[in-house]
């Protein structure tokens, strides 16, 4: 596919053209064709926070740069590449390789609520997020061939630090010297981050990238490109589709990125009735895929803040109708699709389209969409690691359980904030009062934090039908580090069904020990767990964490509750 184009229609449509004549006569299209920084105020926006305007071009220069590097590996066969970031920094990556590496190959690792590493290629891109023990297993058996690439604009995040480590130790046991092993690691960074003066310290390989480059808008840059590029794909290719779009951007007509944003930022404003259609339902042919959710965190951290955003659910989640919610089909095999919206354009001009539409929507919602947002997921990440440290080598603060349904332990604060009445129901008088706390302009969300391939994915038709509300999933931390901003400071309307376990049996993976750390991956996961509630909660939204102690028979005992949960659902508004 070469060409690109959007096409909407009923009150959709009615809405994006008001939004798209106000934008055009408000010079919108304009200044962001001259990267003018007025746009979202003086102090708000420099000039080379839109540096990703030029990327379709500027980021020629690094395949250059990145080609000697990419042939030294193939001639050392290092064909597997093991990309360790969460959030931004490994989602263009795997959408990147899902369309372009030969083949049509998909990332080796688990991609969110995605397909596990038993169908990868020979070589290929393995993800590790730290949602899953089956991606880190199967890297573990190619250490012959492979190179790990650590991806991070700041410091190291708690699962970067454990999979570096592990890695570390991994080599070191397969007879490599430490100069050996610093050359079988690849550091992306900003220029003077502490995970830069880090990785020189420990003589990595480092590939610097612009610190003032927003993250979430750095799919065409280092984050997305390199390890793609290492792993197979065709990046040139990319860049080229990106580049035939970019003219079109500079346009007040014919602008398909000033459409599209028109779309968002248009339906997510109140309309007639008072109802903001903040709730966009993406639909890929083959199903949900990375590229969903890339888009699903650049929106949510673009314009989740100030009590506004724009929220991405899957097909899956989602039943029927509702007045709030319009679905955006991406390249429909015919027009529409019997979708509000419909889109058109090859991987790389959805890229820049995509994060062109994210600036338009952010700026008619009134919120910056350059800045990270407020510090909520550094401060979920942060109490996690103070829990890791302040437990050593003994339990983490878990909490005693309001009740037991078999093997499973029902975590809710009936009393406190971001609690409800239902403990005393047990498994199913917990649900019943979660669905009853979702607002009816809200959502359920589900979080799991469990080492197999179990997805909330499983759990949300039948939620989504029982709440008569959309249903967001995904694996945590990857999930809520992507997502957390539009949660947790965007409109406030979601219950959450935090789901942790115990290590399947057999997964030694699961209780693997991080080297010169007291705790293992399970201890780790449960902590990212544990901090996320207590955020949640913190906001006064409602949560219920069940924990199973037997993940395999809770798995089946808890999909079997979610599908005859009962009682009357009742509304708070």
């Amino acid at each position: 596919m070469s060409g690109f184009d959007v096409l909407t229609r009923g009150d959709v449509l009615d809405s994006a053209l008001q939004a798209r004549d106000y934008l055009v006569d408000c010079g919108v299209p304009g200044a962001l064709a001259a990267k003018d920084p007025r746009l979202w105020g003086r102090r708000a926006v420099d000039h080379s926070r839109l540096g990703w305007l030029d990327l379709p071009h500027a980021s020629r220069g690094l395949l250059g740069q990145i080609d000697g590097l990419a042939r030294e590996a193939r001639y050392s066969g290092l064909d597997h590449i093991v990309l360790i970031g969460i959030g931004a920094e490994s989602l263009a990556a795997q959408a990147i390789v899902e369309a372009h590496a030969p083949g049509g190959a998909t990332a080796g690792g688990r991609a969110p609520g995605g397909a596990g590493p038993a169908g990868a290629p020979p070589g290929g891109l393995t993800v590790l997020d730290g949602s899953d023990t089956a991606a880190l297993a199967f890297a573990l058996e190619r250490l012959d061939r492979t190179l790990v690439v650590l991806a991070s604009k700041a410091g190291v995040s708690l699962e970067g630090d454990a999979y570096r480590r592990i890695f570390a130790d991994a080599f070191r046991r397969y007879g490599m010297s430490e100069r050996e092993i610093a050359g079988r690691f690849l550091v992306i960074t900003d220029h003077g981050s502490p995970l830069h003066d880090f990785a020189r310290q420990c003589g990595y390989r480092i590939g610097l990238t612009d610190p003032y480059l927003p993250g979430h808008f750095g799919a065409l840059s280092a984050y997305g490109l390199v390890p793609a590029l290492l792993a197979g794909a065709d990046a040139e290719r990319l860049l080229d589709e990106a580049a035939a779009l970019a003219p079109s951007l500079a346009q007040e007509e014919d602008n398909p990125g000033l459409l599209l944003g028109a779309i968002l930022g248009g339906c997510a404003q109140q309309g007639p009735g008072g109802v903001a259609r903040d709730k966009v339902v993406l639909r890929e042919p083959g199903g949900p895929g990375a590229l969903t959710s890339w888009i699903s965190q650049l929106l949510a951290v673009g314009t989740g803040k100030r009590g506004r955003g724009v929220m991405v659910f899957e097909p899956p989640g989602v039943q029927g109708e509702a007045p709030d919610v319009h679905g955006v089909a991406l390249n429909p095999r015919a027009a529409h699709d019997d979708a509000d919206t419909s889109l058109w354009a090859p991987l790389g001009a959805q890229f820049l389209l995509w994060e062109y539409a994210t600036a338009v929507s952010g700026w008619l919602l009134g919120v910056n969409p350059f800045e990270a947002g407020s510090t909520v997921v550094q401060e979920a990440e942060d109490d996690a690691a103070t829990m890791l440290r302040a437990a050593g080598a003994g339990p983490l603060p878990t909490g005693e359980p309001v009740a037991v349904d078999g093997d499973i332990e029902v975590h809710t604060e009936p009393l406190g904030p971001g609690g409800f009445a239902g403990g005393a129901g047990g498994l199913a008088g917990a649900l019943d009062g979660l669905l009853g706390s979702v607002p009816a302009d809200g959502y359920l969300s589900i979080v799991t934090y469990l080492s197999g391939d179990f997805s909330g994915r499983y759990l949300a038709p039948a939620l989504a039908r029982r709440a008569a509300r959309p249903v967001a999933y995904g694996p945590g931390p990857g999930y809520p580090h992507a997502n957390g901003t539009v949660h947790k400071d965007g409109p406030a309307g979601g219950a959450f069904l935090v789901i942790t376990g115990e290590p399947a049996p057999g997964d030694a993976l699961a209780a693997h020990p991080i080297p010169g750390r007291p705790y293992g991956l399970a201890k780790l996961q449960l902590a990212r767990a544990l901090a996320e509630v207590r955020a949640l909660r913190q906001r006064g939204l409602p949560v219920v964490r069940l924990h199973l102690r037997d993940p395999v028979d809770g798995v089946g005992r808890l999909t079997e509750a979610v599908r005859g949960t009962s009682g009357s659902r009742r509304t708070v508004r």
